[in-house]
């Protein structure tokens, strides 16, 4: 039984101080880590280097892009670990207004891994975003059906041989993936580049939601300069209650758009 979920936000992005950035993936929007987001990456590894054994993750599930990626990479070097992409994790993205496309999404783990060679494309992703955006009530009930799923499924698949997981993901998800697991759902949570949030299960409580607590949330002690660029879900552009709609990928209006849960469970 998993008893410790580390969630994790990826590093400082290289388009935050560089206009003429260049995608990796050629996908849209993925930008690369910085140099310093590369540096605090590695300064996530060494924190988990630092725990004792029996406290690391055995585990890494990231969001597929790249910055997420990048960022599991040095921990799962240190650890030895594989990193298992899952697309329920994936970026936030307020609706598409009419007419621009679809958002993008990116590849599968078995394209990704010929980025990173840590991918184990074994694992399916058990969840897949919509491609036309959420508003935030959408972005809440992902996470609710991600973690619900997702906790089920590694410990139906490995049995007990995961007992400390690490999530890395983005900002707004890391918000929301939080506030599942402690059923705040109104928590109030910033959540700066590769900050760490630790939550542990409660003893004899049942089913996923609602079932942690919080042993820290975001915290940045473990990087040199601390947590930087820290994101809430209060910095949302609102225009007449809803949020401000976003462009889609031009010419993407026909693609596919395959998404919500890959896998049942009785209790979506």
């Amino acid at each position: 039984m998993i008893e410790t979920i580390y969630i994790a936000r990826h590093g400082f992005r290289l388009n935050w101080i560089n206009t003429n950035w260049k995608s990796p993936t050629g996908l849209p929007r993925d930008p690369p880590l910085a140099a310093y987001g590369e540096v605090q990456a590695q300064e996530l590894a060494a924190y988990f280097l630092a725990l004792p054994e029996e406290k690391r993750p055995t585990i890494i599930l990231s969001s597929p892009y790249y910055r997420c990626l990048q960022t599991s990479k040095p921990t799962s070097q240190a650890l030895e670990v594989p990193i298992y992409v899952e697309h329920g994790l994936s970026e936030w993205y307020s609706p598409v207004a009419p007419g621009t496309g679809l958002h993008p999404r990116p590849s599968s783990a078995t394209v990704m891994q010929t980025y990173f060679s840590e991918i184990d494309p074994s694992w399916s992703s058990i969840w897949y975003p919509t491609r036309r955006g959420e508003d935030v009530e959408a972005l809440h009930e992902r996470a609710n059906g991600v973690l619900d799923l997702l906790i089920t499924e590694v410990e139906k698949r490995f049995g007990g041989k995961h007992k400390n997981i690490l999530l890395v993901s983005h900002a707004a998800t890391v918000i929301v993936l939080c506030r599942a697991l402690l059923a705040r759902p109104d928590l109030p949570l910033r959540v700066g580049c590769c900050s760490i949030s630790e939550l542990s299960r409660k003893s004899n409580a049942a089913g996923v939601l609602g079932a942690w607590e919080a042993k820290d949330l975001a915290s940045g002690s473990h990087l040199k300069e601390g947590a930087s660029r820290d994101w809430g879900l209060e910095d949302i552009q609102i225009a007449n209650g809803k949020v401000i709609s976003d462009q889609g990928v031009p010419g993407t209006q026909e693609e596919e758009d395959n998404c919500g849960p890959q896998i049942h469970r009785s209790s979506l």
